[in-house]
């Protein structure tokens, strides 16, 4: 049934375009969910909005789609970044699953003084955000940066887009919300360091915000912080 199974799918959309499964999502419709010749699927890839492909070859690892009807228009979506501290692997998988969930276009790894790891497997995050966007309905993949050192990422950040950094201990007021591009900095465990604390602070388009009384793990507040950023509108 329509809805029931969503893929992306990198390559373009339009009636009647042939869309050849990967290996993952052939095993995945063959044999996990047991579909058959000629039931229907939706498929996004970022660009082209939403459509309804059946299924016109099925077999265990070669299955092969053809686009029918544009289900649902490309529509515009947050614009809002993240930037985290990684941390170990599932916690860094889990940041990144909520994010995508949650709506982020952009996702940047920040390398801090008390960053637990400075390496991250795009390849695996990106299967994240994948499967992140295909259950919850969303249009698009977030975009995952190469870690960045804050010094550097501070140096050259965007006129126009305010940076909400969530800091523990803050004499600050509540994450706000916010309309329009934004960015929300959540730091590592055991939080930035005295000299992270005073170039945030220094920098104009830094606004230092709490996340409330209680110490939330990284991956919490990243999931609270970005909540709270978007419930101007709603998103």
């Amino acid at each position: 049934m329509p809805g029931s199974i969503r893929l992306f799918v990198p390559t373009p959309l339009h009636e009647g375009a042939e869309l050849a499964a990967s290996a993952g999502q052939a095993h995945y419709l063959a044999t996990v969910m047991r579909c058959a010749v000629g039931e229907t699927v939706l498929v996004f890839n970022g660009i082209d909005g939403e459509w309804e492909a059946r299924i016109a070859t099925l077999r265990r690892d070669r299955v092969l789609l053809r686009a029918e009807r544009h289900s649902r228009p490309q529509m515009p979506e947050p614009d809002l970044w993240l930037l985290f501290a990684p941390l170990k692997r599932e916690a860094t998988d889990l940041v990144v699953q909520k994010a995508t969930e949650l709506g982020v276009s952009h996702i940047l790894p920040v390398l801090t003084d008390r960053t637990n790891t400075s390496r991250t497997n795009p390849e695996r995050l990106t299967s994240i955000t994948i499967e992140a966007a295909e259950q919850c309905e969303r249009l698009t993949l977030p975009v995952i940066e190469q870690p960045r050192k804050l010094s550097a990422i501070l140096a050259d950040w965007p006129a126009g887009r305010p940076l909400v950094a969530a800091l523990e201990r803050a004499q600050a007021p509540k994450v706000p919300p916010v309309r329009g591009p934004a960015a929300l900095l959540v730091g590592p465990e055991g939080g930035f360091t005295r000299s992270e604390l005073d170039a945030l602070r220094r920098h104009p388009l830094v606004v230092a915000a709490s996340l409330g009384p209680r110490i939330l793990r990284a991956e919490t507040a990243t999931i609270v912080g970005l909540a709270l950023l978007q419930a101007a509108d709603g998103s």
